[in-house]
């Protein structure tokens, strides 16, 4: 659903004053926007029971769409977030109501309000982290206007309060399935390790056992230092596990937890089920490209939607029709750190050193796109915080009117 005739410059998306945050507090829970239908369909469709509506919505807001992960009465995936009701709500700190769509100059040129599902009344309780920050809204709709009471007001904030909930949810136990399958690695890993020095030690005391009276003093004494040496590789071995769960424990609880993980067949098909709709509603050729060698070794996925999806986003806006938006994901299987590395690359109007440097900087301001897409200028801000804390890197290539590259490494733990 896409605005059909008010041009963008008319009515400007409303901003949170706290947009940074509130978009790190959205990238926090790690949400894969296509995979959540059911995990909240039974919200959805209460919150409609609840008010009387036809319609009902959870939506989430990034920097530049608004996500429907789930939905009752109409049938949703994304929007651009300048067309979108709740854009508004996330502004409010309670609630947002508009009676009637057809007679708010800011919605009634949006395709549906004039079209299909020709939507009238709207209403919009925030979605709102531990830390009060919105992350989208929960929102009803219907064709004709409903008269919501206090007490339904009040059970469409507590369904809000569970959605969120139920986030955290699932943020939780992703993490454990990681730390559970880290686990069973470091096991595998332990029992390899030990094997070898546990083997010297047990080979050498046969020997000694088998020589029996015949063993020479200075032999048992050189047999002695090689179990010595062999029952110290296994301590060592054993207070490097140690030291690794501490620094895993310490990691877990100042930087939330890691999550499950892909691989770059998985990340592939993601990336085309969520951001091909956009690419294809702008009439671009969107491709994302894989490394066949390394295509089904597993990494974590921890931010990678969110910094990924923000750069393309950024790359479909500022490329015009017809053009293209080409996506090249690779794992680098260096010895000593494996990477994986993500360009972004478009045929977009590019830009000069001064705002590939405000990039880096974090201090990227907002234009519009090439269709008149507003901007909000935290989307790249956002990139650049996800990889900074990922240790990893972003490089920006660019020339005005030929396209920008965004190039990402970041450093892997594989298994």
């Amino acid at each position: 659903m896409h605005s059909n005739s008010v041009p963008s410059n008319i009515f400007k998306a409303p901003v949170p004053a706290n947009e940074l945050e509130r978009l790190i507090g959205l990238s926090d829970l790690d949400i894969d926007y296509a995979d959540h239908k059911n995990t909240f369909s039974d919200l959805a469709r209460l919150a409609a029971k609840v008010a009387g509506t036809s319609i009902s919505l959870v939506n989430l807001i990034d920097s530049l769409t608004q996500w429907t992960i789930s939905n009752y009465g109409l049938d949703i995936d994304q929007m651009l977030r300048e067309d979108s009701v709740c854009q508004y709500t996330i502004m409010n700190v309670e609630s947002f109501e508009v009676t009637d769509l057809s007679a708010d100059d800011r919605f009634k040129d949006k395709d549906y309000v004039t079209g299909k599902p020709n939507v009238r009344y709207y209403y919009g309780v925030p979605l709102k982290t531990s830390a009060g920050v919105p992350i989208g809204a929960l929102c009803v709709l219907d064709q004709e206007r409903v008269y919501l009471d206090p007490e339904k007001i009040e059970l469409l904030k507590i369904i809000a309060d569970e959605i969120v909930s139920r986030l955290k949810t699932i943020k939780v136990m992703e993490a454990l399935k990681s730390r559970l399958l880290e686990a069973k690695q470091t096991q595998r890993k332990v029992a390899h390790d030990i094997r070898g020095p546990l083997g010297g030690i047990v080979g050498l005391a046969q020997i000694i056992k088998d020589q029996g009276d015949t063993n020479q003093m200075d032999e048992v004494l050189e047999f002695i230092n090689l179990i010595y040496k062999s029952g110290n590789s296994i301590l060592d071995l054993a207070e490097e596990i140690l030291d690794s769960n501490k620094d895993k424990r310490v990691a877990v609880a100042t930087t939330g937890a890691e999550n499950t993980r892909f691989d770059l067949t998985v990340f592939k098909d993601k990336l085309e089920k969520l951001y091909g709709p956009q690419a294809r509603h702008k009439q671009i050729v969107f491709t994302v490209n894989t490394t066949p060698l390394t295509s089904n070794i597993s990494f974590p996925k921890n931010k990678l939607l969110q910094i990924t999806g923000n750069l393309i986003s950024n790359a479909i806006k500022f490329t015009p029709a017809l053009k293209h938006v080409t996506v090249d994901l690779g794992l680098l299987l260096h010895i000593d750190k494996p990477t994986l590395q993500i360009v972004v690359k478009d045929e977009g109007v590019g830009m000069d050193a001064a705002g590939v440097d405000a990039i880096l900087a974090g201090t990227s301001t907002s234009t519009d796109g090439t269709a008149g897409e507003q901007g909000y200028g935290f989307g790249l801000a956002l990139v650049k915080h996800l990889v900074t804390s990922l240790d990893g890197q972003l490089n920006v290539v660019s020339e005005p009117g030929v396209g920008t590259s965004f190039v990402v490494e970041l450093p892997q733990k594989i298994y």
